[in-house]
This record gives structure tokens, C-alpha cells and sequence, in this order.
């Protein structure tokens, strides 16, 4: 049986790969010295590598994969490949894969709670408590977002694994399910009870709620631009809990300084963690009047429960495991590029 060496360069955890390791078992050695960028990595441990499991911290640029002589497979301990040059690994017979199967509920589940959270007030009421536990029961204030959802439009961008799971939920509290996505086989759409938009512009001008549910690449870098913003239903809410690079941030702030936005709750954010000296951090951190109760920040912690790490790690050794053994190219992401693998 051959053995094969693993890189993971930028593995989150502190226990040397107790998962992994035992997922993988005898026939896998795992080399876990945590590095925080790719220019970190020797040309020793590149080299000597058979494959690579890594997470979000390191690039794997086409400089780097020219490095990795041996290297068949870099598994993406993760759904988005964004950071991870597809192109190049492919014409180096180097398999990208990733790990699509694990979290899903828990994101979706996020981006219902970041909905919720808004239209029912969630958290202006608790600040106002926080502020003084007595005035707001008898005061009669109302959060300013609060609306019936039930009759509300909510127009999802995207209707895969994630968007599909968030539009289950969502049927229960009685909204009306839109959503666009060029890449949906016919028909899907009609087995969840969600009406298909043909345009993005079509979709924004007609949601109540948008919530971003696309992976990030070159047709999605900024697709929620400037003219997208203003091809909104005025009053809009904005949820993303997918990748930060698909809204254009500064477009983000202007909409919701304008007032066209009336609230965003973003799980992400294109850097991470973003500039503090950016105009809506800013904002957000002083909590100035204008952006005060309209903007939710959550650390980019919509796939987290302990139940869902642990998945993420086991799923993505078993795939990576499959390739490097069987063949499994089930979860393979750059199958157009890779004509000669290794």
C-alpha cells in the first residue's frame, strides 16, 4: 500500500490532526505546521508533498503549485475555492477539490436568524434594555424595521445546496420565495415552491429581503455593485452569509447611507477582518445615528457548530482519501482544467 504525505499549512486547531489522522489511518502521514501565508512554506515540505489539505489562510497561487512536483490533490477543507488557482493546478495534474457537504444547515440557518434578527428587531430592542431596563416597556417606541414577514418577498441569489435549505425555512414563516441562479437545472425550482427569475435586475426589484447564496468567482466578484443596489425595491434588506467579495462594499455603504437600503446583515466581508478606517466599520463601530439598528456584523461564523467542524474535518479527509486511492472525483472542481492528473 503506498503512503502518502499531507500538507496542511493553515489548519485552524491546535490538536496536530486527531481527526484527521484517524480518518486517514496508518496509510496517510499528516504534516501540520501552521504557517499564515503561502510565502511561509518551504520548498522542502512543498516538494515532499502528495497532496494538500488546506483551509482559507493560504493562497495557493500558481507560484506555489510549481513547487509542488509530487503533489496530486489539494482538497479544500471548505466549500469556496476562490483562493485556489484552479487553472494552474489543473494543467499541473493536480486535482482541487472541496468539502460541499458539511454546514449547509447551519448557514442557512444563520441567514434566516440575520433576517430574523432585523424585521423583528432583535437587537434595537435589547440595546434599548441594555440602555434602560424600565423606559422601553412603557414608552411605546417601535424598532423601525419591523414588518409582517409573512407576505414578504425574499429573493435568494442562487438555489443551491445552501439557498435551497434557507428557502425551506423560510416557507415557514410565509414569505413569498423568489430567486435567480443561470445555473439551476429546469424544474428545480418548481420541486422547492420558489418562482425563478431570468435576471438578477429582476429579482432585486422585486424582493422584499435579498440573501446571497452564490460561491465566489470572476461572473460573482461584485455582482452586487453600484447599479445592482440601485436596482433595488427601495426599503430593502440585504443578507450575505456566502463570500464578502460578491458585494462591492463601498456600494453597500453608499446604498445604506442613502437611505435606498434600509438594512444589511452581512456574515462577510471581501477582506477579514475588514480595515478599520473603512467608512461602514467605522460607522458601524461608533454606532452613529444613521447606521444605528441597520446593520448586523457576525464574524464570518455562519458555518460554525461544533457538530459542523467536526463534519468539515472528517468529509474532507474521506474525500480526499477517495481521490488519492479510488478516483473519487465527486467532489472535483476543476475537472474543465485537469486533463492529465497526476
Amino acid at each position: 500500500m503506498a503512503r502518502f504525505r499531507v500538507i496542511s499549512p493553515d489548519a485552524p486547531f491546535p490538536d496536530r490532526g486527531v481527526i484527521e489522522r484517524r480518518v486517514a489511518g496508518p496509510d496517510f502521514e499528516f504534516d501540520f505546521h501552521v504557517v499564515g501565508h503561502a510565502d511561509e512554506l518551504t520548498d522542502t515540505a512543498l516538494a515532499s508533498a502528495d497532496a494538500a489539505l488546506g483551509w482559507h489562510y493560504v493562497r495557493w497561487t500558481r507560484e506555489v503549485i510549481a513547487r509542488m512536483p509530487k503533489c496530486r490533490a489539494i482538497m479544500r477543507a471548505g466549500v469556496g475555492v476562490d483562493h485556489i488557482d484552479l487553472e494552474a493546478a489543473g494543467a499541473a495534474g493536480i486535482a482541487v477539490l472541496n468539502t460541499p457537504d458539511y454546514g449547509t444547515g447551519e448557514v442557512a440557518d444563520h441567514a434566516i436568524a440575520l433576517l430574523l434578527a432585523l424585521r423583528r428587531g432583535i437587537v434595537t430592542h435589547q440595546d434599548w434594555l441594555r440602555a434602560d431596563p424600565v423606559a422601553p416597556w412603557t414608552d411605546g417606541r417601535a424598532a423601525p424595521l419591523v414588518r409582517r414577514l409573512r407576505g414578504q418577498s425574499l429573493g435568494l441569489v442562487g438555489l443551491g445546496r445552501i439557498g435551497s435549505a434557507t428557502a425551506l425555512r423560510a416557507k415557514a414563516f410565509g414569505l413569498r420565495l423568489l430567486a435567480y441562479d443561470p445555473y439551476l437545472p429546469r424544474g428545480q425550482e418548481i420541486a422547492l415552491g420558489v418562482e425563478r427569475l431570468e435576471s438578477l435586475e429582476a429579482l432585486l426589484g422585486a424582493s422584499d429581503i435579498v440573501s446571497v447564496h452564490c460561491p465566489l468567482t470572476a461572473e460573482t466578484r461584485g455582482l452586487l455593485n453600484q447599479a445592482a443596489f440601485a436596482a433595488m425595491k427601495p426599503g430593502a434588506i440585504l443578507i450575505n452569509t456566502a463570500r464578502g467579495g460578491i458585494v462591492d462594499i463601498d456600494a453597500c455603504y453608499q446604498a445604506l447611507r442613502s437611505g435606498h437600503l434600509a438594512a444589511a446583515g452581512l456574515d462577510v466581508l471581501p477582506k477579514e477582518p475588514m480595515a478599520a478606517d473603512h467608512p461602514l466599520i467605522q460607522a458601524f463601530a461608533r454606532q452613529e445615528d444613521w447606521i444605528r439598528d441597520r446593520l448586523i456584523l457576525t464574524p464570518h461564523a455562519a458555518w460554525y457548530s461544533p457538530e459542523g467542524w467536526d463534519d468539515m474535518r472528517r468529509l474532507a479527509v474521506e474525500r480526499l482519501v477517495g481521490y488519492l486511492t479510488r478516483g473519487d472525483r465527486s467532489c472535483l472542481m476543476n475537472g474543465q482544467y485537469l486533463k492529465n492528473p497526476r
